[in-house]
């Protein structure tokens, strides 16, 4: 596995429950300044094989990244599931559930 893959799948799993990350501070995490397109790549092809929280990852503006219908309602169920609010158009209180905010790393 590549190294860069294998960080963001550490930092991946490491996204508490109840609580969201973004793609970019995903990539961050992982020591690749700009790479969220590559988390979003790791997202796609790797999330069965290595059980990854998909669903708590949204973008950077706070909002599930799905268009609307059936992907990100199953989204918007699972983080409800975990006590986060997501409103109906897919935006979520990132302010208080964002692992990346002070004090809830």
């Amino acid at each position: 596995m590549i190294e860069s893959t294998r960080r963001i799948i550490e930092a991946l799993k490491a996204v508490p429950r109840g609580s969201v990350s973004c793609y970019r501070d995903i990539a961050l995490r992982a020591g690749i300044p700009n790479g969220a397109r590559q988390v979003v790549r790791v997202l796609h092809s790797m999330t069965r094989k290595y059980d990854l929280p998909w669903y708590r990852i949204i973008r950077a503006d706070h909002r599930i990244a799905f268009c609307e219908g059936e992907d990100r309602d199953q989204q918007a169920a699972l983080l409800r599931t975990e006590g986060i609010k997501v409103s109906k158009t897919g935006k979520v209180e990132t302010d208080f559930y964002d692992w990346n905010q002070p004090g809830r790393r």
